[in-house]
C-alpha cells in the first residue's frame, strides 16, 4: 500500500549487479491495485514562488535598501510505500506518471526531463545485507554510472556520450541506516546530419546535458536506488529542492 502525504520541509542547502544488469525493471501489472494513495490539498506551488516573492515587497519608509521579501515554504508531499518498504518526499506539483517501466515515477509537469523514479532489486536473485555489499561510495558511483551509460546507449550514427562522476558520498540518516549518494553528468552529442558524406557537414551539436542524482540503500535484503533526473540548467535553481528530496529518502522494513 502506497499513501501519499503532504508535509513541509524546512529549508536547507546543501543491481548493483541485479538491479544494474536491468535497466528498468518492469513494473508489476498489479501495482495500481495494491497501492491506494490520497492526496490532500495542499501548499503554494514551488514555481509560484517567484510570483509571491514578487509581490510580497515592503518597502520600509527609509527606501530602497529596507526593501523586505517574504519567503514562502517549500511544498512538498510525503510518498510512503508500505508494500515494497520505502519513502520520499517530492516537490508538491510533481504528477505521477504510470507505467513508466520503475516501481514508482513522478514528474515535472513543466520541465518534462525533470523527474524521480525508485528502482528495486530482485528479492529472489539478490540478498543484499548493507548497501557496502556495493563496496566504496566511489565503487558505487563507476557502477551507477556504467548503468546509466548502458541505457542511453544509441544506435543512431554519430552519436557520443560525455560522462563525469561529480561527487559520491555516505551517510547515516535519522533512522540509523547507512546510505551511498551519487552524483554524474552525461552530456549528449549528435551529429547535424548523421548521413553526410563530407566531415565538416558532420558538425556534433550538444542534445541534452543532464544531473543525475542517486541515493543507495538496502533494507529487506534488497537493493533500492532513488533516481533523480534534471537538465543541468534546472539544477542551479532547484537544487535546494532536489537535495532535499534526497535527504528525504528511506527504505523501511516489510513485515512477514
Amino acid at each position: 500500500m502506497a499513501t501519499i502525504l503532504d508535509s513541509l520541509l524546512p529549508p536547507s542547502r546543501p543491481t548493483l549487479q541485479t538491479r544494474l544488469s536491468t535497466p528498468f525493471p518492469s513494473s508489476p501489472s498489479c501495482l495500481c491495485t495494491r497501492r491506494t494513495q490520497t492526496t490532500k490539498a495542499f501548499a503554494v506551488p514551488r514555481r509560484n514562488a517567484m510570483a509571491l516573492i514578487l509581490s510580497s515587497y515592503i518597502f520600509s519608509e527609509v527606501g530602497l535598501h529596507d526593501i523586505a521579501f517574504a519567503q514562502p515554504s517549500v511544498g512538498f508531499r510525503e510518498y510512503i510505500d508500505t508494500f515494497d518498504g520505502y519513502s520520499f518526499k517530492y516537490p508538491q506539483n510533481w504528477i505521477q506518471v504510470r507505467g513508466a517501466g520503475a516501481d514508482i515515477f513522478f514528474r515535472d509537469p513543466y520541465v518534462l526531463d525533470e523527474n524521480l523514479s525508485v528502482e528495486l532489486s530482485s528479492p529472489s536473485s539478490s540478498r543484499y545485507k548493507t548497501v557496502e555489499d556495493l563496496g566504496s561510495p566511489q565503487e558505487a558511483g563507476t557502477k551507477v554510472l556504467k548503468q546509466y551509460l548502458t541505457e542511453f546507449m544509441s544506435t543512431r550514427l554519430g552519436v557520443r556520450r560525455e560522462s563525469n562522476i561529480l561527487s559520491t558520498s555516505s551517510r547515516v540518516a535519522d533512522d540509523g541506516k547507512l546510505y551511498y549518494q551519487v552524483e554524474v553528468n552525461i552530456k549528449s552529442y549528435a551529429n547535424t546530419n548523421e548521413l553526410a558524406v563530407m566531415p565538416q557537414d558532420r558538425v556534433p551539436r550538444l542534445e541534452w546535458n543532464r544531473r543525475y542524482l542517486s541515493v543507495l540503500g538496502v533494507e529487506n535484503n534488497r537493493l533500492y536506488e532513488l533516481r533523480l533526473q534534471t537538465p543541468e540548467s534546472v539544477f542551479v535553481e532547484e537544487e535546494n529542492d532536489l537535495r532535499q528530496v534526497m535527504d528525504s529518502f528511506r527504505v523501511n522494513k516489510v513485515a512477514g
